[in-house]
């Protein structure tokens, strides 16, 4: 069956794009219900994961099949690989998402606690990174990729400073245990978002410039 393949690849692009736009649209709602402490919001986007998992597979099965049927070669093989890889990194962001956002609602029934400022240092700063891999992954923009890689960097630095509250906040007020430790949890989730998010900047390098960075120091 004839294929045309600059066709199908401009409609694949579309659909990535829209999966980007839905995994932003999860992450910055669950960093507004872990600001807000609300539940609801959190509901929200645990009952949204699905439609992530829906367009996922959709993108998966198009690539597959241009794969198969399309004869890419050069360009057109590399932006196959890459969103192949990229839209499962964006479903699994989502899937953090939907974690994190499950500790919101657990916390949210505990007596309040007060989220260190590094947390929310943190997770402002993996909002950013998300926003701008996706922006960089719309625009081609190779130079944005390496800010996000640098990024990275500071995320592990606080989620660090989050682990040294933990020993101090645990001993000091030790009924709120739970809650530090889920708080502790949506720290370690969302420096594995900030690492995956890091690992979509790297793949736009290898779309735009055909070079894998995924080891060499930013």
């Amino acid at each position: 069956m004839a294929v045309d393949l600059q066709s199908e690849l401009l409609s694949v692009r579309r659909e990535l794009l829209s999966l980007g736009a839905l995994v932003e649209q999860q992450v910055n709602q669950t960093v507004d219900a872990m600001y807000t402490s609300n539940a609801e919001l959190a509901k929200q986007v645990k009952s949204r994961d699905g439609d992530v998992d829906v367009l996922d597979l959709k993108i998966e099965e198009d690539c597959m099949r241009l794969l198969a049927l399309g004869s890419p070669m050069a360009s057109d093989l590399r932006q196959l690989l890459a969103t192949l890889r990229i839209s499962g990194e964006l479903e699994r962001i989502a899937d953090l998402a939907k974690g994190i956002s499950k500790r919101i609602i657990k916390l949210s029934s505990l007596d309040a606690i007060t989220l260190p400022p590094a947390m929310l240092e943190m997770a402002e700063a993996t909002k950013t990174m998300v926003s701008d891999a996706l922006a960089a992954l719309t625009n081609e923009d190779v130079d944005l990729c390496h800010g996000v890689r640098r990024a990275d960097n500071l995320v592990d630095a606080l989620n660090k400073e989050i682990l040294v509250w933990s020993r101090t906040e645990i001993p000091r007020n030790v009924q709120n245990t739970q809650a530090a430790i889920h708080v502790l949890t949506i720290a370690q989730r969302l420096e594995r978002l900030a690492d995956i998010t890091t690992s979509i900047a790297e793949d736009v390098i290898f779309l735009v410039e055909g070079r894998i960075v995924r080891h060499e120091p930013e």
